[in-house]
């Protein structure tokens, strides 16, 4: 690219989104072909369909950046930018007909994510940040909550054979609700982080999770002045554990004593 503009490729990213969603929310109440039954997770036909329209419309924007994707991947793996796309972040909601859902979009530039949005089609509220600049919902500026006492929070915590985190998972999880106010599983950690940035929820905690998965959120959530830490199950992996919350509830030192 000769002239880098975060606030164009966000546009970019912003418009692809919502058609991707648009198209996602008119087969809502349609039958769905399943590609593939997992233990505890789905594939559908739509999510290909979906990424699909997604790269369509990014590589007519910016034919020369790379697309890293839940459902695949185009352009060279050498580019100095690459878009970081999961089509339909919470398929097994989708699938079961529950509304939340969502489209995420991430762009990467040396390696370094530069800006996010992520889109629920649903509710219509579409998140953006670039780095560095101001979260927003719907344009509006958003920001995490103030509270600071675990007693006081609204957690997400992956848990058990959902996120391979198995009995040690288990007893996090049990120790943690006991601890705050309400634990809520939304099924989609896109949304999720997203309700974090917003102030809505306060910390969100996975054992297994993809960078396709969080990449965009993780833009919004840092720029709404949240803090997310990623631990690779292996160096360079896309897969690992993350931990992410307003930056003032004292996770780390409470799961170090779990």
């Amino acid at each position: 690219m000769s002239e880098f503009s975060p606030e164009a490729c966000l546009a970019a990213a912003q418009n692809a989104a919502r058609i991707a969603g648009t198209f996602l929310r008119k087969n809502f109440s349609r039958a769905k072909q399943v590609d593939e039954e997992l233990a505890h997770d789905i594939k559908l036909r739509l999510d290909k369909d979906t990424q699909a329209i997604i790269t369509a419309e990014l590589q007519a924007a910016f034919p020369d950046i790379a697309i890293l994707g839940e459902e695949g991947s185009t352009g060279s793996a050498d580019a100095e930018c690459r878009w970081i796309v999961d089509p339909l972040d919470g398929t097994v909601n989708y699938f079961f007909g529950i509304p939340i859902f969502a489209v995420s979009i991430a762009l990467e530039r040396r390696g370094e994510l530069v800006l996010g949005c992520v889109y629920d089609p649903m509710q219509d509220e579409m998140f953006a940040a670039v780095a560095g600049g101001t979260a927003t919902c719907n344009g509006k500026p958003i920001h995490v909550s103030n509270r600071a006492q675990m007693a006081q929070a609204a957690v997400f915590c992956g848990h058990g054979a959902h996120d391979g985190s198995g009995e040690a998972g288990i007893r996090r999880f049990a120790r943690i609700s006991s601890q705050v106010r309400k634990m809520r599983i939304l099924g989609s950690a896109a949304v999720t982080l997203c309700y974090v940035a917003a102030g809505r929820m306060d910390a969100y905690i996975e054992s297994r999770i993809s960078l396709w998965d969080f990449a965009a959120a993780r833009v919004i959530l840092e720029a709404a002045g949240g803090r997310l830490e990623f631990t690779p199950r292996e160096p360079g992996a896309v897969q690992g554990a993350v931990l992410a919350w307003n930056g003032l509830l004292p996770l780390q030192d409470f799961l170090s004593l779990s």
